[in-house]
This record gives structure tokens, C-alpha cells and sequence, in this order.
């Protein structure tokens, strides 16, 4: 179970060593020592688009080879029908052992727990020694989760049970309600993702253009991934070759606090992982905020001004979530010369040199 860190509010000496010869503490140091609990961490490991391809279209399975994705997932559920379930578990094991696809993960989403196939796709795939995640489809409570999470541990290569992680797929009014318990089960879960045409299905919402319709459910998603240390995966553009839409449900899904998009078109990956990145201007200033925090820290200055703004540390570990971002897609860090000198350093030599 992932918690959120609380900090205690201490006074100045605390934070830093006696003036006594002693080499000050960094505000940053000293936040995560006096920690009460775990910071939440999301997976380090990039998923900023998670790729479909159809367990039993043996095309799209040597097309996957070469997509760009950072997460391929090969599809026993909805993508294949009940009478090639069969063929599809031997073609996706086939898919996982034979292929390397780059640094991409190699996932599968098995049938939905309770659904009567989830036991011969997880007895299949589990032998598999490169076999990365699972997508659990239809999630409802916490117990979907303890059962997969069961089967790894009795079925799985002991060589690959702890790498194995799960992604929760968030489909309906009743896992929303159950969403804490579903994002707490266990320690082996790393993502939640929103299955927009379930959900709306499930409520008999009416599907928009504006997607207003799903507000709630979305930011529920976020919220709990956000609470738990978990990734969030927004829905699937199912307008698949309107490439505006697409860029417009990534930016906005990336103000909600998504950190990836599902897709099921190759001619998508690319967007989305490109409007999953930081915008170049964040990352910039995101570098140079931790710059200027180290360079104030030294001084013993908890808040201080860049270009005008109040930085402090929200802002902080905003900047530091950027940088981790852009490091985990492969963004080279931008130079900065040096340490930004804000407002407080200005007016330090201003009045020093009217002295």
C-alpha cells in the first residue's frame, strides 16, 4: 500500500545544522527525513502510451514488433472472439517469448475475472518469461486484484513473479465507488486506466464530443492513482484517424493529471507519446526551479522569487515530478549556465551596493 508523505511544519533551526561549523542541512534533505510516512511513488517506468494489438491477428502481432509504444498489450478480451480464445493464448505466449520490441513493455490483458477464461489465460501466459504486466479488465473491487495477484505467486516463473505488475481497468459505476480499495490491494498494482465506452455503458451515460459526461470519473481516477502512487491511463480516442481529436483529448487528459493514453491505432502512438512529455518550456523552468531551490537552500531560504513567482516547495515537487517525467521518456535535460537569480538575490546586491 503507497501513502502520501506528510510534512511537519518545524521551525528554522530545525531544518538546519547550528551555525557552530556544521554544514547546513538542504531544505529538501531535511523535508524527506522528518517524513512521517512513505512518499507515493509512481512507476519509474514510462507508460505513456499503452498500445492494443489483437491476440489472435497474427498481422498485428508482427506489426507490433516495430511500434513505438511504451507499453504493447496483447489483447485476450475484447479484441477476440470466444471461439479463437484458445489460439490467442498460444499466439500471445508465442508473441511475449519470440519478440524483444525494443524498450517496450510487454503486457497482456487476460479476461475479465468471473468471467470463466481467466484461469486458462493467466495457466498460458504465466509461463511466460518475459511476460512484463497484466491488464485486469472490468475491475469492481480489490478481490479481482488478490486473485491475479494469487495466480502470479502459484503459477508465474519464480524468476518473474516480482517483476510482474498489474493495471487495474477502471470500467464501471461500482469500481469507481470501490476505487480506494481497488488502488490499495497490492503492492504488485502500478497503474489504474479508464475504460471510457464500458463506463458509459455501465451508466447509459450519452457518449459527447465534449467528454463532460465522464468528468467525474476521470478525475476520480486520477485523484486515487495521485493518492496511491499509482500511474493513471486516460481513455481510448476512438476517433482514430481524426488526429485533432486525438491531440486534443492528450492535452486535456494531461491537465486532468493523466500520465498516458491508451490507443488502438498505430498511427497514434507517436502523438501520444509526444503530448505525454513535458512541454520543453516546463521541463526549463522545472530545471531551473530545482536549481534555484538548491542555490537558496544553501542560504538557509526556504521560499524564494523566480522571475517574479513565489517558489516554494508544492511548487518544488512539481518540478521535481517534470524532470522525473522527462527522464523517464528519454528528454534530454536542458543547460542552464547557472543558478537563477531571483528577485531576493537582486535586492541583496541592490542594497549591497549602496552600502
Amino acid at each position: 500500500m503507497r501513502f502520501f508523505t506528510t510534512a511537519i511544519r518545524v521551525s528554522q533551526p530545525a531544518l538546519y545544522a547550528s551555525t557552530r561549523g556544521m554544514k547546513p542541512m538542504p531544505i529538501l534533505a531535511a523535508w524527506r527525513t522528518i517524513s512521517t510516512v512513505a512518499e507515493p511513488s509512481a512507476s519509474s517506468r514510462s507508460r505513456r502510451s499503452l498500445f492494443y494489438v489483437p491476440g489472435s491477428d497474427e498481422r498485428k502481432i508482427h506489426k507490433s514488433i516495430s511500434v513505438g509504444a511504451d507499453c504493447v498489450v496483447y489483447d485476450l478480451e475484447d479484441s477476440v472472439s470466444l471461439n479463437k480464445k484458445g489460439t490467442a493464448r498460444h499466439m500471445v505466449i508465442d508473441a511475449l517469448e519470440a519478440s524483444e520490441h525494443g524498450k517496450a513493455e510487454k503486457a497482456v490483458r487476460i479476461n475479465a475475472v468471473g468471467s470463466g477464461l481467466e484461469l486458462d489465460d493467466l495457466n498460458v501466459i504465466l509461463h511466460s518469461k518475459r511476460l512484463q504486466a497484466i491488464v485486469i479488465p472490468k475491475v469492481q473491487s480489490a478481490k479481482d486484484i488478490h486473485f491475479v495477484s494469487q495466480m502470479i505467486d502459484a503459477v508465474a516463473v519464480e524468476s518473474q513473479r516480482e517483476r510482474i505488475k498489474l493495471i487495474a481497468s477502471i470500467e464501471s459505476a461500482l469500481a469507481i465507488m470501490n476505487i480506494k480499495e481497488i488502488a490499495t490491494a497490492d503492492p504488485r498494482l502500478d497503474a489504474l486506466l479508464f475504460a471510457a465506452e464500458d463506463y458509459c455503458a455501465d451508466l447509459g451515460l450519452i457518449r459527447t464530443g465534449t467528454r463532460k459526461e465522464m468528468l467525474f470519473a476521470r478525475q476520480m481516477i486520477v485523484n486515487a492513482a495521485a493518492a496511491y502512487g499509482l500511474q493513471s491511463l486516460d481513455l481510448v480516442c476512438v476517433d482514430f484517424q481524426n488526429p485533432d481529436v486525438l491531440r486534443d483529448e492528450c492535452k486535456e487528459g494531461r491537465e486532468f493529471g493523466f500520465t498516458g493514453k491508451q490507443a488502438i491505432h498505430p498511427a497514434q502512438i507517436d502523438v501520444i507519446q509526444e503530448m505525454f512529455l513535458p512541454d520543453p518550456a516546463d521541463l526549463k523552468r522545472a530545471v531551473r526551479i530545482l536549481q534555484g531551490f538548491e542555490h537558496y537552500a544553501e542560504k538557509g531560504v526556504g521560499a524564494f522569487n523566480l522571475d517574479g513567482k513565489m517558489i516554494d516547495m508544492p511548487v518544488v515537487k512539481w518540478a521535481e515530478k517534470v524532470v522525473s517525467k522527462a527522464k523517464a521518456g528519454g528528454m534530454a535535460m536542458p543547460e542552464i549556465e547557472q543558478a537563477p537569480a531571483g528577485g531576493d538575490d537582486k535586492k541583496e546586491a541592490s542594497e549591497k551596493s549602496k552600502k
